[in-house]
């Protein structure tokens, strides 16, 4: 019986880490829990909040934010620009960096703790910037803004969102799902 106890124990020590390392990403409240960052589409960028996480090395397991440039600041490496890159590019960035100076074989987890505000405003009760949930639709961001105005007009809201280098402006309705860093604009109607 011991001997099965001691066998265990000594299979359980060597998964565990491993296991850790691919499961706690996912329980990160919203880490990768929107289509777009799931697939490795979804780009960083200012305001985002980042955990990132070294195996075995406690002293490089950082959360931080993406300063207003784009830039976070890490441990040994220094200033690293983030902005508009994946996950999966800014962990092979890391993982680049601290390969063969610091570390031989760094296995860099990277997670999105909080993503980057969306704005709403024009004919909303509270125009501001709101924390992004995934799943957050024009209806629910005004929602979040107390509602429409009197005067809003349902069919003329616009959204402006970053791709890149470049802002593309779109007509939008009630149903539009947002991405983090939008700006919806919810224009006058006349009545």
């Amino acid at each position: 019986m011991k001997m099965e106890f001691s066998w265990a124990h000594r299979v359980l020590k060597k998964v565990a880490p491993i296991l850790f390392i691919f499961v706690l990403p996912l329980a990160s409240e919203n880490a990768f829990s929107s289509e777009q960052a799931s697939s490795g589409k979804y780009k960083l960028g200012t305001g985002d909040k980042i955990n990132i996480l070294v195996y075995g090395e406690d002293d490089l397991t950082v959360e931080t934010t993406l300063s207003e440039s784009g830039v976070i600041n890490y441990p040994f490496l220094g200033e690293i620009n983030a902005n508009n890159l994946t996950i999966g590019q800014l962990e092979a960035l890391i993982t680049k960096g601290l390969k063969g100076d610091y570390l031989i074989n760094p296995v860099v987890r990277v997670s999105i703790n909080e993503y980057r505000p969306f704005f709403i405003d024009g004919e909303v009760k509270v125009p501001g910037g709101y924390p992004y949930q995934p799943g957050l639709t024009i209806s629910k961001a005004a929602a979040l803004a107390q509602g429409f105005t009197e005067r809003a007009s349902k069919e003329k809201i616009f959204v402006i969102r970053d791709q890149g280098k470049k802002q593309n402006k779109f007509k939008a309705d009630l149903n539009t799902e947002l991405l983090p860093g939008d700006i919806v604009t919810v224009e006058q109607g006349f009545f």
